[in-house]
């Protein structure tokens, strides 16, 4: 479904990802793990447009996409739930949501609306209350379901937990496992809890200093010693 093929992007003169390689298959959750400053956040940032890789290529369903803007990115169904939320904190719940679905398709408001909803029940009941008012946790909540509301067929997901509780890191995982399994939705997920994130996925990747260094499944990956030293055992 998404292809990335030897992937350098750059920050001015400093290269941030140095020749990525990832492939990403239709239905599967996908995970990211790696130290802070890894360039984890970048390779979603580039799959997404900005930065654009100065090398390599992104392919989307057979599409290159490396050289679209992220509109037209975002139109061919890939959404991004940001590191540190990044919601709207002035508007409402609702307004947040229907940013999220300025490129869904005409008419599928409500019903997406009622999924985010079935989903995250919390932001129902806290639909005209001002998203900068509440907690981590529903502010994270918002943050996927306004991604999901432009219809993806591929989230991207950057640390779905960070400083939350470990009772709504639970929530959030158990929802991105029903987001794929019910809804048949691709993830792409980067996150710092490596226990939670590979336990979750079919497969995953080991990013350190911008360059994919293990991939397995989720499983073996957990059970690889040098893994466990550097991400699962006091690590990071």
């Amino acid at each position: 479904m998404l292809k990335v093929s030897g992937v350098h992007t750059y920050y001015g003169a400093i290269e941030a990802l140095k020749g990525v390689d990832v492939d990403i298959n239709e239905g599967e959750i996908v995970t990211l793990i790696g130290a802070n400053g890894a360039g984890k956040s970048t390779l979603l940032m580039t799959i997404c447009g900005t930065p654009q890789a100065r090398q390599g290529r992104i392919t989307f369903e057979g599409e290159e996409i490396t050289k679209l803007p992220t509109y037209e990115i975002v139109r061919r169904g890939i959404a991004q739930s940001p590191e540190g939320r990044r919601i709207f904190p002035r508007m409402s719940v609702l307004e947040n949501l229907q940013m999220g679905s300025i490129t869904a398709q005409p008419g599928s408001f409500e019903r997406e609306l009622e999924r985010v909803f079935h989903l995250f029940p919390r932001l129902k009941e806290r639909m005209h209350q001002r998203a900068g008012t509440m907690s981590g946790g529903e502010q994270q909540m918002l943050a996927i379901g306004r991604a999901l509301m432009s219809q993806p067929r591929l989230l991207l997901l950057d640390e779905p937990s960070l400083g939350l509780a470990p009772l709504v890191v639970k929530q959030i995982f158990q929802v991105i496992k029903e987001i794929n399994r019910e809804q048949k939705m691709t993830v792409f997920m980067v996150e710092q809890n490596a226990f939670h994130a590979l336990k979750l996925a079919h497969r995953g990747y080991v990013m350190v200093t911008g360059r994919i260094t293990m991939s397995g499944t989720g499983a073996q990956l957990l059970a690889d010693p040098e893994v466990r030293a550097a991400y699962l055992e006091g690590g990071h």
